[in-house]
């Protein structure tokens, strides 16, 4: 359908929608489509696609949500091109769900992630562990991660300000420092990257790989997670790289970090989606006065 391709062309030249937004935006309309049995979108009425998201009841809320966003943007953008003077999804209500707290690794879990790769064998565990270091030193989404640029990475080895630039959800750059131990293991991980690269080829990524992106996929780096966590004692499905980056915000919060201050890390457009880990962070103290304090077995 012509009227979708513009839409997404739309929203990734003019808003810079991260690619796995525009496939689930994609989807979620081919679906609403589908059930239009070829009716022109334009002529659909508010009831329709409430009637519509009545037969999306067996998705999980957040499912739900999303795929009433995608019709949302998709109609604002009719009516912006002209092609409607209603949009048909304005008085619909958005469903209402409970976001799920993040599970979290504790601290002593994440020591044993680092030492575990430290201890890998050969060049796959040298950039595991480079992997590892930075993920925990930046709270880095993982698209952000694999997709790093080496020559942001040679640049930050240089400066005497060891920040690196990363470009974030809606194109969006950001500074995020490394720590000592992420700087080490970049360093060491620099001077074997030539055997990931194809011979005689360079890369513009710092973690290239023979993938059709060309460089490491998050799927093979979520699999290098599970075999990590399986080596060390730990239960690989409790693991992902979404875990460490849940880790990284809850462990800084837990340590007295500004609210604000991890929301710029993180690269959060809302501090509402930042304010999640607080909640974690509340847990873990209840849980630890419960444990500990003399009269903690009548806490709640």
């Amino acid at each position: 359908m012509a009227a979708l391709e513009r839409f997404l062309e739309m929203l990734a030249a003019e808003k810079g929608v991260a690619r796995s937004t525009l496939s689930a935006y994609e989807t979620d309309l081919k679906d609403f489509f589908h059930f239009l049995k070829g009716k022109d979108p334009n002529q659909v009425s508010h009831q329709e696609i409430q009637n519509y998201l009545q037969t999306q009841k067996h998705l999980a809320s957040s499912s739900l949500a999303r795929r009433l966003s995608a019709l949302r943007q998709f109609y604002k953008y009719l009516i912006s091109e002209e092609n409607l003077i209603e949009n048909p999804t304005t008085i619909i209500e958005s469903p209402r769900y409970r976001r799920k707290l993040p599970s979290v690794l504790s601290e002593e879990d994440v020591t044993r992630l680092l030492e575990g790769a430290r201890s890998w064998q050969g060049e796959e565990g040298i950039r595991l562990s480079a992997l590892l270091e930075i993920l925990y030193a930046s709270g880095f989404r993982v698209s952000e991660l694999v997709s790093l640029s080496f020559a942001a990475a040679v640049e930050v080895l240089k400066s005497d300000k060891p920040f690196l630039m990363v470009r974030g959800k809606g194109n969006k750059d950001r500074l995020v420092p490394l720590t000592s131990a992420a700087l080490e293991a970049l360093q060491k991980y620099l001077k074997i990257r030539a055997s990931f690269l194809k011979k005689g080829k360079e890369s513009p990524w710092l973690f290239p790989s023979s993938s059709r992106e060309g460089h490491l996929t998050r799927q093979r780096f979520g699999q290098l997670l599970k075999e990590l966590a399986a080596k060390v004692g730990m239960n690989p499905q409790i693991l992902s790289p979404h875990t460490l980056r849940h880790a990284f915000a809850t462990h800084l919060l837990r340590h007295g970090a500004d609210l604000m201050i991890v929301q710029k890390l993180l690269g959060h457009s809302d501090i509402s989606t930042t304010q999640i880990y607080t909640h974690v962070a509340q847990d873990d103290l209840a849980e630890m006065v419960k444990t500990y304090h003399p009269l903690g077995k009548g806490f709640t």
